[in-house]
């Protein structure tokens, strides 16, 4: 008979191959959109579960920088996925702890350490409905179809008063991706892009410009001088 802890090396062995094949697998998939080091962690595996549920990888795009109407000034935004009723626009957020804010708040709360520590972040809301904004700006007249603003949290946290979210707008959990997806595609009805050859070249000029390091750098030091200054 085999002795037992040789049968204990062949089950690892094993388990590590399959742990390699399915990991290989994913970086394949991953790559069919983007880079398995561009953006977060957080947002890959965003982009992992739309491309695993189906979505196709020709209308999914991560982490673009989209120049805006103001000189120097882009848009960052994490994912954008151009569907039959229009175009869904991602914030990804990785925050643990407890989150606390309402839609027209400027700004929401962190709470950790059962209450003890608290912090302020910006209103995702309102910073996608930035990204929103310019990129109905730099889609004027090619796509005048419906946005859908969906904020996905990741981590450690639990929305606990989270309240008056305007329409077309959509929070949740990794595991409420497909789902919101599904109920804003089939509650809506289809639309015409009017030039759809168009709406791929801005947005893939898009991802473009994140693999420049002055378009990049430019954005952070924007940033930087808007909240932190």
């Amino acid at each position: 008979m085999m002795r037992i802890d040789v049968v204990v090396v062949i089950i690892g062995v094993i388990v590590i191959a399959i742990a390699i094949f399915y990991r290989l697998k994913n970086m394949a998939l991953l790559k069919t959109v983007t880079t398995i080091h561009r953006g977060t962690r957080s947002e890959r595996k965003l982009i992992l579960r739309l491309l695993k549920h189906g979505i196709p990888p020709i209308t999914t795009y991560h982490d673009l920088y989209l120049s805006k109407r103001a000189n120097n000034q882009y848009a960052q935004i994490d994912a954008v996925v151009v569907t039959k009723v229009g175009i869904i626009v991602f914030e990804v957020k990785d925050y643990s702890g407890w989150i606390f804010g309402k839609g027209y708040q400027n700004y929401w709360t962190q709470v950790l350490a059962y209450g003890r520590e608290k912090y302020r972040f910006y209103n995702p809301i309102m910073q996608n409905k930035g990204h929103i904004e310019a990129l109905k700006w730099k889609l004027s007249g090619i796509a005048d179809v419906p946005f859908y603003s969906v904020i996905i949290f990741y981590g450690r946290c639990a929305l606990r008063d989270v309240s008056c979210i305007p329409d077309g707008t959509y929070i949740g959990y990794s595991e409420d991706i497909i789902p919101i997806i599904r109920f804003i595609t089939e509650n809506n009805p289809p639309v015409e892009y009017q030039n759809k050859r168009a709406v791929v070249n801005i947005l893939t000029e898009a991802v473009n410009n994140g693999n420049d390091t002055n378009v990049v750098n430019q954005h952070i030091r924007n940033i930087w001088c808007k909240y932190y200054e």
